[in-house]
């Protein structure tokens, strides 16, 4: 487990070196998330000690939105003084988001269907 635990900091690490190496507008861990994603694709899957950790951190998942909820506390005035421009793009984001999946799911299954006559 803390092999595990000690390959998933390291790649949160190289993350976060190469968004302020490269001046990157994105996230440290983001990065270090799709350089784990794609070391996972080469590898073909994790291994059993970083799946079992895995599974460790998503059974206590909830735990760690409690930073997250005590920040939004923290800045609950900034939140209440921009109420609108957050409403509309929370409302916009989400009304993109299942569009694009809404469109995807329909393009995939066109493609299934296709392939499924094919035969």
């Amino acid at each position: 487990m803390i092999g595990a635990l000690t390959l998933l900091l390291v790649f949160q690490l190289v993350g976060e070196v190469l968004v302020r190496a490269l001046d990157l507008p994105i996230p440290g861990p983001v990065v270090g998330m799709g350089l784990l994603f794609v070391t996972l694709i080469v590898r073909r899957g994790p291994g059993e000690q970083l799946r079992g950790t895995a599974n460790g951190v998503l059974q206590h998942l909830s735990l760690l939105f409690v930073p997250a909820g005590t920040g939004v506390m923290l800045h609950f005035q900034r939140l209440a003084d921009e109420w609108l421009p957050l409403t509309v793009a929370l409302v916009f984001s989400t009304l993109l988001s299942i569009t694009v999946a809404a469109l995807l799911l329909q393009r995939l299954m066109h493609r299934t269907r296709g392939r499924g006559e094919s035969r």
